[in-house]
Order: structure tokens, then C-alpha cells, then sequence
């Protein structure tokens, strides 16, 4: 690692990526109500303040005070299954819009963004189900929408739709699972480093066993447009899990959907402090396929993992990459 990315990663940085109404069961953004399109510009990149450690493993990433518990809880909890189980059309309203968002203390980024945060909603469907995604470019540049599954080719979401254009894709939600969706116009890698990501759960018929569910992506940042990034964070937020830890009851199952969406490095990873989990790859499957402590993702792998906090405390959680915890991706859940 460089000196000049040591001293960037010494830097205060925390954020808040204004998180977006998850889609299915809460309330979406009307699209007559999108924000305006902010101009493409480059990356403002800018000198960071020096950090202000509150603790050893709190780690020099913290978020705005303005924010709350509750600020990011519409992208870590998802939508209620669908308690019926029975298959249906749904209307989805995706919009594509560019523009600053905070991903850190202090620091802004000018992300293109789906319903105006990073990661985009969290959309949720039972395997069967017909979706009809209504999409519209706000930003300044070609965009689009992919999703991973099996669909219909015709709608498969890789042609660019110009600024100001929009179009419909039709897509039955299969095979049950977890996948991402993403922005395919070229070039992929910036549309996707900028933020046009993320997460489809797709219920299996007769759905899973109650449990409290939560959704972490992990993003990557790019603060100064050298092709590298400078933080790290769950759900777009940096250090914002280590302020406010996820609060769960112990003893009772927990389910989280996990998602890596980092872009310009090879591989990420999840590891959960002082407790193993269930791992099930892709979520594709009604058996686990491992049980660990590390599970190691490549970018737009995922996996759904289940475990129980049998005593009150606090489970440390990060990236056993240790420069992504260090730059913001740290977190805690709190067993009460």
C-alpha cells in the first residue's frame, strides 16, 4: 500500500448515503417525485479532516451526526415476505438519477445513484412472481438495469437507455434466492463503482423460517478518481454499524442477506466475531452448504447467512480484508 493511501485510510471518513424506501411491502419513491439531475462532474476528491477515534475497534470511520439509528433502515431491512405465497404481478418504479451523496464525514461523492441512494431499494418477490420494472434515466449519461437470475433475453437489461429515456423490463423472479441488480452500460466498472447497484430477494414458495432479516452490501468508494478505493461500507454508510450496532435479540435466529457489490478489488469477505453461521450460497438452496465464521465473496457474489447470538453482548462484524475494516466497513450486532 502506498504512503499516500495509508495516510488517506488515517483520514476521518463516515457518510450517509440517503437511503431510498425499499420497494414491495414500503412505501417507493413516486417517480413524478424523483429529484432533479444533478451534472456529471469529476470525483470531488478532497483533503479529509484528521480522524477522531472513540475507541480501539471503533476505527477512524464515523458517521454524521445528524444521522440516527434509523437513518439506513429502509436499505438493512428488507420488505416482509409475502405471506400469501401465492405468485403475482408487481409493479417496481426504478429511476436513475446523478448526484452528491454523503459517504462519509464531511466527504461527498458524486454517485449515480438507483431512487436516489447507495445501494439502491431493497426489492423483495416470491419465486414465480411477474415483475414489471418501470425504468427511467434522470442522470446526464447512458444507464440501464440488469438483473442476475433467469429471465427472459429480451429483457435482459443490457442495452443502454439514453439520458432522459426509459423503458420497461418484464422479469419472473427465479430461481429463489439472493442476486444483485446493476447498471450494465458501458464502461460496467465505473457504473457500478459510482453506486448503480443493488440487492433482489427472492422468497421460495412457502418461504423461510422466521427470523429477524437484515441486508448488508458491501460498497467501495473512489474519492479521488486514482481507480482505487479509499472507503468502505455497508449499505453505503461508512462506520455507520459501529455508532449504531444492529440490535437483536439473543438467542433468537437472525438471517442476513449479504451482498458484495465492491468494485476494483478482486474480493471481499464477511466474518462474524465470537459465533459461526449457516451459509447458504446464493440462497439458491433449503440446506446449508457450510457452516464458518469467514465467508469469502467475489463482486456480485452473495450468500444468505443464518446464526443465533446465544448471550447479550456485542459480535463484532467486518471484512476479514483488514483495509476495508479499517476504512469503514466495521461493524457490530448488539445481542439484547
Amino acid at each position: 500500500m502506498s504512503l499516500r493511501r495509508r495516510d488517506l485510510l488515517r483520514r476521518s471518513l463516515a457518510g450517509a448515503a440517503g437511503a431510498a424506501g425499499a420497494l414491495f411491502g414500503r412505501k417507493a419513491a413516486a417517480e413524478e417525485n424523483a429529484p432533479p439531475s444533478y451534472p456529471a462532474g469529476p470525483h470531488p476528491g478532497h483533503a479529509l479532516p484528521e480522524p477522531v477515534v472513540h475507541s480501539p475497534y471503533g476505527g477512524p470511520a464515523t458517521p454524521p451526526a445528524h444521522l440516527s439509528a434509523a437513518s439506513l433502515d429502509a436499505l438493512l431491512v428488507p420488505p416482509p415476505p409475502d405471506p400469501s405465497g401465492a405468485t403475482r404481478t408487481r409493479e417496481v418504479p426504478i429511476w436513475v438519477n446523478e448526484q452528491p451523496i454523503e459517504v462519509a464525514h464531511d466527504v461527498r461523492f458524486h454517485a449515480w445513484t438507483y431512487n436516489g441512494s447507495v445501494p439502491g431499494p431493497v426489492l423483495r418477490a416470491t419465486e414465480g412472481d411477474e415483475l414489471s420494472v418501470s425504468f427511467r434515466n434522470l442522470g446526464m449519461h447512458p444507464h440501464n438495469l440488469h438483473f442476475h437470475g433467469r429471465h427472459d433475453i429480451e429483457h435482459d437489461g443490457w442495452q443502454p437507455i439514453p439520458a432522459g429515456g426509459s423503458e420497461t423490463y418484464r422479469i419472473r423472479a427465479e430461481p429463489f434466492g439472493l442476486h444483485p441488480y446493476h447498471c450494465h452500460a458501458l464502461p460496467v466498472s465505473q457504473h457500478i463503482a459510482r453506486g448503480l447497484y443493488g440487492a433482489f430477494i427472492v422468497d421460495p414458495p412457502g418461504g423461510r423460517p422466521p427470523a429477524h432479516e437484515f441486508v448488508l452490501v458491501l460498497c467501495g468508494f473512489d474519492l479521488d478518481g486514482d481507480g482505487r478505493n479509499e472507503l468502505y461500507a455497508w449499505n453505503g454508510v461508512a462506520g455507520f454499524f459501529t455508532r449504531f450496532p444492529i440490535k437483536v435479540p439473543a438467542g433468537d435466529l437472525v438471517r442476513l442477506y449479504v451482498l458484495n457489490m465492491v468494485s476494483g478489488d478482486p474480493v471481499a469477505s464477511f466474518h462474524l466475531h465470537a459465533e459461526t453461521f449457516d451459509v447458504y450460497r446464493s440462497g439458491t438452496g433449503l440446506e446449508p452448504d457450510e457452516h464458518t465464521d469467514v465467508v469469502t465473496l467475489g463482486q456480485a457474489e452473495r450468500a444468505i447467512l443464518e446464526f443465533r447470538l446465544p448471550r447479550r453482548g456485542r459480535y463484532m462484524f467486518h471484512p476479514h480484508q483488514v483495509h476495508m475494516a479499517e476504512a469503514g466497513a466495521m461493524g457490530w450486532f448488539a445481542a439484547i
